[in-house]
């Protein structure tokens, strides 16, 4: 932990202290989307991310949640360095398991620079690790990841059941009222998620339901922006529903957007005005004394009127909390809603975001 909070500081002050940094490109709508290209890295860009949320049963009908996620970010220093020690790309990882009858988040998170044969990600296709940790899509195109903490260790296969659901316009997902204030984003709704979980050395079989999301951006948070509240659900009837709003420091919505696919297909749009997120409970942290809004009444506009949503965690204790290894604050939850479940992100809340 202390090695990776070291790699982290000493990654920012060299951006700091750099009186040229690398430029970024910018987040452009128009752009073709190529797959299994787009699966892989894009290390030009400052951030990027293959983040895998989802519900988990076991042999004897317990529901759990899960996340594993992979970071990718290009500090932008040292890029002319020769030295192989350079932090030209640096990875970061989390994992975390949400068993009610624990009460609280199991988790675990990885970092270090690329390269060394400790921490690598793959242009052209999913190919993601951190020493012992790894996500891969196979040649038979599932994706296979493998995550092993002092509480848990999760192998999963998720095979794909349905297509890409590009986000915003075909995939450009615009964050804030700047066009550049954005990412590329796809998403992969509904994975049949089966494998083996492992706590206290015994290993059970586990299977489920997951959502992959894959973004890549060089400015996703900017001006005013704290954080950000996201969702992402799994739809019984076959549909796929993604939602967020950039949040301000008051609260209020610098920005929203999201999408619905149902389940022939067809897919509706959302614009910044046909979200709204609005508080059904809340849940003070004991260790951060963060607030954050665990249940919330989801609404979105439609062609055929507005439906809502009423989010509702798991349980309440779903923080996760890395700042012993120099990363952020979060509430990552696992949720049930009308007709579906899925999983409900909350950035910002502890302390503002910065990216």
């Amino acid at each position: 932990m202390i090695r990776a909070a070291a790699l982290l500081l000493a990654a920012a002050a060299m951006v700091a202290a750099s009186p040229a940094a690398a430029p970024y490109p910018v987040v452009r709508p128009g752009r073709a989307f190529a797959f299994p290209t787009d699966h892989g890295a894009h290390p030009a860009f400052r951030t990027e991310w293959w983040y895998v949320t989802g519900w988990l049963r076991t042999k004897t009908g317990k529901n759990l949640g899960f996340q594993v996620t992979f970071f990718r970010t290009r500090p932008g220093a040292g890029e002319t360095n020769p030295s192989r020690f350079a932090p030209r790309q640096i990875l970061f990882a989390h994992a975390a398991l949400s068993d009610p009858a624990t009460g609280h988040l199991l988790h675990g998170e990885r970092a270090a620079r690329a390269g060394f044969g400790v921490a690598q990600a793959r242009i052209g296709d999913t190919d993601v690790s951190l020493r012992d940790w790894r996500i891969v899509r196979r040649p038979d195109g599932h994706f296979a990841t493998k995550v092993a903490t002092p509480d848990f260790t999760l192998t999963l296969d998720l095979a794909p059941r349905q297509g890409v659901m590009l986000q915003g316009q075909n995939g450009y997902s615009q964050k804030g009222p700047k066009p550049e204030q954005a990412s590329y984003y796809y998403s992969l709704p509904h994975l049949a998620a089966a494998g083996r979980l492992t706590r206290d050395a015994r290993a059970e079989p586990v299977t489920g339901e997951a959502w992959l999301d894959r973004e890549w951006s060089s400015d996703y948070l900017g001006g005013t922006a704290t954080g950000w509240d996201w969702t992402g659900l799994n739809l019984d009837n076959g549909g796929a529903l993604m939602a967020f709003r950039i949040r301000r420091a008051d609260s209020g919505t610098l920005w929203a957007g999201g999408s619905l696919r149902r389940k022939d297909g067809t897919l509706t749009r959302f614009a910044r005005g046909d979200i709204r997120f609005d508080p059904v409970a809340r849940w003070r942290s004991p260790r951060t004394g963060a607030v954050y809004p665990v249940a919330q009444r989801l609404t979105v506009k439609l062609p055929e009127g507005a439906r809502s949503f009423t989010l509702r965690p798991l349980f309440a204790d779903q923080e996760l909390d890395a700042r012993r290894s120099g990363m952020p604050v979060y509430w990552e939850g696992a949720v049930r809603t009308e007709g579906g479940r899925g999983y409900l992100e909350l950035t910002g809340y502890a302390d503002r975001l910065r990216m």
